[in-house]
């Protein structure tokens, strides 16, 4: 059954579950596990917190899953990693909330100004960059929004890219340089990225 469910894209598992298949969210979970932990690891830098988080993050899928409040047809990634943002960033917002009750008893209120306010600005410019690149490859070509699928959310090597979509790695190598030209391009039109 999991070889079969594992051909499905996100959505189609998103439905099944929803209908009561719990092996369907078993391959979601599995799809997307490693991604999920890897960015939480890389913002809160502690592997106690990030398995904390990580459990959170799909404890909310779940929850909102099952109260058929999701709406994102064709966007599970990306609502997923946006569910993961928000909690790191709730987490920060508590820590510094935290960090100025104690120090604002003990008189040193300059303290509560240091480390987690910064993690909350540069995980909300994180944020800000990867919505206005996502928009930014919408615009790109199909085969150049494919390559850029594949190498970079999907984590194909460019010979996997070649062999999926039938044409030579040389091709390949070209459809993303165009599609990283391209975006740099439509990025200084617009001034978006380079202003955060």
């Amino acid at each position: 059954m999991n070889k079969l469910l594992s051909q499905y894209n996100d959505e189609k598992l998103v439905e099944l579950y929803t209908q009561g298949n719990e092996s369907a969210l078993e391959e979601l979970i599995n799809r997307y596990q490693q991604k999920v932990f890897a960015y939480i690891l890389m913002v809160v830098h502690d592997k106690d917190l990030a398995e904390d988080l990580f459990q959170d993050t799909f404890i909310k899928v779940i929850n909102t899953l099952k109260l058929g409040l999701y709406r994102e047809e064709g966007k599970f990634n990306q609502w997923l990693m946006r569910i993961t943002r928000n909690l790191v960033i709730d987490h920060f917002r508590r820590c510094q909330k935290m960090s100025y009750v104690d120090n604002h008893e003990t008189g040193d209120i300059f303290d509560s100004f240091s480390e987690p306010s910064m993690s909350i600005e540069q995980t909300m410019i994180m944020q800000q960059i990867y919505d206005s690149l996502h928009e930014l490859i919408s615009f790109l070509p199909e085969e150049q929004k494919e390559v850029l699928d594949l190498r970079i959310y999907k984590e194909l090597s460019f010979k996997e890219i070649a062999e999926k979509t039938n044409v030579s790695i040389n091709t390949a190598l070209g459809r993303m340089r165009y599609a990283i030209i391209n975006l740099r391009k439509m990025a200084k039109e617009r001034n978006t990225i380079l202003n955060y």
